[in-house]
């Protein structure tokens, strides 16, 4: 086995599951030992306007690419084709991916011309987020230099091929990495440096994504608690009674 293989073998196939197993056991570590990092440091005080229509724009975009990524690549093959054809489930991806994605990369660069801008912000910033931030800028724009590349039909690119190979990650089949061995290079990046957002997750404020996710389960208590208003003097008659 030459270095270049041996090379493409271990990016995509042992380096998901190093960056999975990171994602997965440092995001336990972490909200086991420091609860009280598990947040997105609040700057709405500042440029509220700015701040408010970039990140609407990002975490939409976001979500919605999220979405399609988990549902258009696990979703069982069976299950798609009874719905739409291979052809509908490929222009679906890339025109709802594509139209995701510019909504995330604007939003995601107003947020970031807000925070470089204003010397308050930029002196808060530690170099790890602003780290963070770029490698998600550039990971949007690789998205979306699919879309480009997957309307063009390039040699040696396989939407199928992508799916089997996500699916196999999930499934551990052996040999997976052999299914982008002719994959165009711009998925190939695309592939690795969303692994790498993954293996570093769990060491930035991204952490906080947990909390959204579990504060659905919230919506199905069979209780809340809530706070009254009543006055310090009406508790002090209630108490006298």
């Amino acid at each position: 086995m030459d270095a270049g293989t041996y090379l493409h073998q271990f990016l995509f196939g042992f380096y998901p599951y190093i960056a999975l197993t990171v994602f997965f056991v440092g995001s336990l570590l972490r909200f086991d030992r420091e609860q009280y990092s598990w947040r997105a440091d609040s700057s709405q005080l500042l440029r509220k306007r700015q701040l408010r229509w970039g990140s609407n724009l990002f975490h939409f975009g976001v979500l919605v690419v999220f979405a399609g990524h988990l549902v258009g690549f696990l979703m069982p093959e069976p299950i798609v084709l009874a719905f739409m054809s291979e052809h509908a489930h490929e222009l679906l991806a890339m025109v709802g991916g594509g139209v995701a994605g510019v909504a995330a990369i604007i939003g995601l660069s107003i947020l970031i011309h807000r925070r470089l801008s204003d010397p308050r912000l930029r002196s808060n910033s530690r170099p790890w987020d602003l780290l963070i931030v770029a490698l998600l800028w550039v990971q949007l724009a690789l998205g979306l230099a699919t879309v480009y590349f997957s309307s063009a039909r390039v040699e040696g690119y396989s939407f199928q091929a992508l799916i089997y190979y996500v699916q196999g990650i999930v499934i551990f089949r052996p040999n997976n990495a052999d299914l982008l061995v002719a994959i165009p290079w711009v998925y190939k990046l695309h592939i690795f440096l969303g692994l790498t957002i993954f293996l570093v997750f769990p060491f930035t404020r991204l952490v906080h994504i947990w909390s959204g996710f579990a504060s659905v389960f919230y919506l199905f208590r069979p209780f809340q608690l809530m706070r009254t208003r009543r006055t310090p003097q009406a508790r002090g008659v209630q108490g006298l009674k």
